[in-house]
């Protein structure tokens, strides 16, 4: 057995992770509270907003290489439907 699962993802070829860069944002701290109230709003982390804010910014001017992958998810996986069992 190859450790394949039902929808076959085993057999798919992965993609390497990327690593994520680290960069030193130096912000008006009025600037960063009100990203911080906006991805707060938004359920984000004030990291994930500018990410967001930046991708999107990127997108619209036409800036945003084709191979960038979707944002990461975080936070908790969606939870799993459980078949209903009859009774």
């Amino acid at each position: 057995m190859t450790g394949a699962t039902e929808d076959g993802a085993a057999d798919r070829p992965r993609r390497p992770r990327r690593q994520r860069k680290q960069v030193l944002l130096r912000l008006d701290p009025l600037v960063h509270d009100a990203l911080a109230r906006w991805a707060a709003d938004d359920l984000r982390s004030t990291n994930a907003q500018i990410e967001f804010l930046l991708r999107r910014a990127l997108l619209e001017a036409g800036r945003l290489p084709g191979a960038t992958g979707p944002l990461p998810r975080r936070g908790r996986p969606p939870r799993r439907e459980e078949p209903e069992t009859g009774g």
